[in-house]
C-alpha cells in the first residue's frame, strides 16, 4: 500500500515539475517575441496618454533656455604637473 502511494506521489511530482519547466520555457519565448514587446509598449503608451493628455504633444518648443557651461577638468600632463 505504501509503495503505491509513493509511486503516485512520484508521478505527480514528475508531472508538476515537467509542466512548470514547459510553462517557463513558453513564457520566456513569448516575452522575447516582438509581439509581446509591441503589446507592452501599446499598453504603457496608452495609459500615459490617458493620464497626461496635455504633456504629450508633437510640438517643438519655440524658445529654449541658455546653455549651461560645463566645468572644466584639471588637465594633467604625463609628468604630473597640472596645466589649466
Amino acid at each position: 500500500m505504501f509503495n503505491k502511494i509513493c509511486q503516485v506521489a512520484s508521478l505527480l511530482s514528475l508531472l508538476l515539475s515537467g509542466s512548470m519547466a514547459v510553462f517557463g520555457y513558453v513564457a520566456i519565448r513569448y516575452m522575447q517575441s516582438p509581439e509581446f514587446e509591441r503589446t507592452l509598449k501599446n499598453k504603457i503608451m496608452g495609459s500615459l496618454e490617458d493620464k497626461l493628455p496635455d504633456a504629450i504633444e508633437n510640438v517643438i518648443p519655440d524658445l529654449t533656455g541658455p546653455s549651461i557651461q560645463l566645468p572644466e577638468t584639471n588637465k594633467v600632463n604625463p609628468f604630473g604637473n597640472s596645466k589649466n
